[in-house]
């Protein structure tokens, strides 16, 4: 069991990090609400990101029990 160990995956969890940490510092000292929001969408976009490249075969194969 390789517990989600994809390309698939590490990208999403990548981009998602980039995007929490693009809000995170957009809030420090004085919040800059575009980049914050520009951060939140990214890591939100990070889901799509990885069940596209899922889809296009760079996830973990599924067994059915």
């Amino acid at each position: 069991m390789s517990h989600g160990s994809s390309p698939a995956a590490w990208t999403a969890v990548l981009v998602c990090l980039g995007g929490i940490t693009l809000a995170g510092v957009a809030l420090i000292p004085d919040p800059h609400w575009v980049l914050f929001t520009v951060g939140c969408v990214i890591t939100l976009a990070s889901g799509l990101i990885g069940r596209v490249m899922a889809a296009a075969g760079l996830g973990v194969q599924r067994i059915d029990s």
